[in-house]
C-alpha cells in the first residue's frame, strides 16, 4: 500500500482557517447559522471548525452531528447491516442557513442521504456543503462543495484518509493507492 501526503499538519491548520474565514464572510453574525457535522468522520471537522469560528466570533454557534446511515439508497444492498452513529441535533433548523461539513466529498451520495434526514429537524431557509477534500471526478450524483479545503484527482483504487486527533498535533491528510 503507497501513501502520499496531501496535507500535513501545518497547511492543514491553514486550509481550516480559511475555510472559518469563508463562512464568516458569507454568514457574518451567525445567528442564522447551524453547523451539522455528518457521522461519523465529519464530526470532527465540524468541531474543529466551530471551536475557530467560536473564537472568532466570541459566539457560541449551534453544533449537531447528523447519522444518514439509515436513508442511504445502498441501505439494503449491503452484505451485513450498517451500524449507525448518533444523531444530535438539539435545536430545530427550520428558517435556518445550515452548513454541512465533512471530510471527504466523493460519490455524493452520503451527501443526498444527509439532505434525506435533515428534513426530520425543519426545513432550513439554506444548506451549504463544507468539505475538506473533494475527490474530482469521482461524482455519482449533481453535488457540489459551496467551500472546499482541496481538490484532489483521484482513482476509484484510492482512498483519502483524513487523520485529526484532538490535540491537533498529528493531523495528516493522505492519498492511499489500494492493492
Amino acid at each position: 500500500m503507497q501513501k502520499k501526503l496531501i496535507l500535513d499538519s501545518d497547511l492543514l491548520r491553514v486550509t481550516i482557517d480559511r475555510l472559518c474565514q469563508e463562512l464568516i464572510e458569507n454568514h457574518a453574525d451567525f445567528s442564522q447559522t447551524v453547523l451539522l457535522g455528518l457521522q461519523p468522520r465529519g464530526i470532527f471537522l465540524a468541531e474543529r471548525i466551530r471551536e475557530n469560528l467560536s473564537k472568532a466570533s466570541g459566539k457560541e454557534i449551534p453544533l449537531g452531528y447528523l447519522d444518514a446511515t439509515f436513508h442511504r439508497d445502498d441501505f439494503r444492498r449491503r452484505e451485513e447491516p450498517p451500524k449507525a452513529s448518533e444523531t444530535r441535533v438539539p435545536f430545530l433548523i427550520e428558517g435556518k442557513n445550515v452548513v454541512l461539513i465533512d471530510d471527504v466529498l466523493y460519490t455524493g451520495r452520503t451527501v443526498r442521504a444527509a439532505l434525506d434526514a435533515m428534513m426530520a429537524f425543519g426545513r432550513p431557509e439554506k444548506v451549504e456543503l463544507l468539505v475538506l477534500i473533494d475527490r474530482k471526478r469521482t461524482r455519482e450524483l449533481p453535488i457540489a462543495a459551496d467551500y472546499v479545503g482541496q481538490y484532489v484527482n483521484t482513482l476509484d483504487t484510492q482512498k483519502v484518509l483524513v487523520e485529526l486527533d484532538t490535540e491537533h498535533q498529528h493531523n495528516r491528510i493522505w492519498l492511499i493507492n489500494k492493492e
